[in-house]
């Protein structure tokens, strides 16, 4: 099971108290105050691994608790450090306080064994022997453990890719991962076949390769939340580079260049309204590639020439590709890479030297 955002409750271990003793022995007629320290609660980690793809196992296991420090006892000892919990999360977790109603960003896991402590434990306090002095040689007074923090988080996975597909539901993204990558998503000929986002690995000549993002089909009004858009749309902040994946064809029955501007004003209007701290910048910033898929099947030239026409306004190029049988593929990802490692560069100044056929 593939899951992307959790709630969870972790709290750090308090601190032991400082502990109220005196030396007393029959050949020692001056002791004196020899009272320990309270033991340091234990802290609550998350740790970024790589054998993790999803945050399945605190969707049913949301509570964590850390130790508390022991209290201190006489003869100097001082009580033992809480035991800390490490929560391995997968790498690209964003880890969110819940502050008033609002989501503050603590933690970003982007790079593996990245180790971060949202929880830390309490201090122990301190025992009588520290409060000794020439004017109170006997002190009564120590120190209780400091409580440990107790923290709201939410759990956010955003996948660490180079490039996201985008488009409208059944137009061709996961047939086109599957062709160019070892990924293997399902394939159906009915919309919303993909429902959870997939990653794969594009190798090209020279040893290039760069990872790719196929999210699920995105629909009319995405950016607020309809067919949980909102979710699929944050796995593309990391992303570089945009490929927004168009059916030319006529058998998906919408109009191609409607279906390149619904999706566009998508990308344009998604914010996260409830997080003050995000990760990665406005999609519609991003450097962006249109893909007409499905030219095996183009039964009216005139879809991809208007669509051609219409995206040439915003300069952008179209690259006609066929995922099915592999045309216009090679081309598609050489111009992927040419955007992809253009660094600072304009959407027109980086297709530029990759010409649409």
């Amino acid at each position: 099971m593939f899951v992307d955002e959790v709630d969870i409750h972790v709290a750090a271990g308090d601190g032991g108290r400082g502990c109220l003793s005196f030396r007393r022995e029959k050949s020692i007629p001056r002791g004196g105050p020899d009272g320990g320290d309270g033991g340091r609660g234990g802290s609550v980690y998350l740790t970024a691994s790589p054998h993790l793809n999803t945050l399945v196992t605190y969707r049913f296991h949301p509570t964590f608790t850390a130790t508390r420090g022991a209290h201190g006892q006489g003869s100097h000892r001082s009580g033992r450090d809480g035991d800390d919990v490490a929560l391995r999360v997968p790498i690209g977790t964003v880890a969110y306080e819940k502050i008033e109603g609002a989501l503050v960003q603590i933690a970003d896991l982007r790079d593996e064994g990245q180790r971060v402590v949202v929880a830390r434990g309490g201090i122990g306090g301190r025992g009588n022997q520290h409060f000794a002095s020439p004017t109170n040689q006997a002190p009564r007074h120590t120190q209780p453990g400091r409580p440990g923090e107790v923290r709201d988080l939410r759990l956010r996975l955003k996948l660490l890719a180079d490039v996201g597909l985008v488009g409208f539901p059944n137009a061709g993204k996961s047939t086109l991962i599957a062709r160019v990558s070892a990924a293997r998503p399902k394939i159906a000929d009915y919309p919303f076949t993909t429902l959870t986002p997939n990653l794969g690995v594009v190798s090209l000549s020279d040893e290039r390769s760069f990872v790719v993002a196929d999210v699920p089909g995105l629909i009319e009004g995405a950016h607020a939340g309809h067919g949980l858009g909102d979710r699929f749309l944050g796995h593309l902040e990391r992303t570089r580079v945009l490929v927004h994946l168009v059916d030319v064809s006529s058998f998906s029955g919408r109009d191609p260049v409607e279906d390149f501007d619904v999706i566009q004003r998508e990308l344009l209007l998604f914010r996260d309204e409830t997080v003050r701290d995000t990760v990665g910048g406005p999609l519609s910033d991003k450097l962006r590639i249109v893909a007409a898929n499905k030219i095996d099947v183009l039964d009216e030239p005139a879809r991809l020439e208007r669509l051609r026409q219409h995206v040439a306004q915003q300069g952008l190029g179209v690259y006609p590709v066929s995922a099915v049988t592999g045309q216009g593929i090679d081309v598609l990802l050489e111009a992927i890479w040419t955007a992809f490692k253009t660094p600072q560069a304009s959407d027109a100044d980086a297709l530029d030297t990759a010409t649409p056929v």
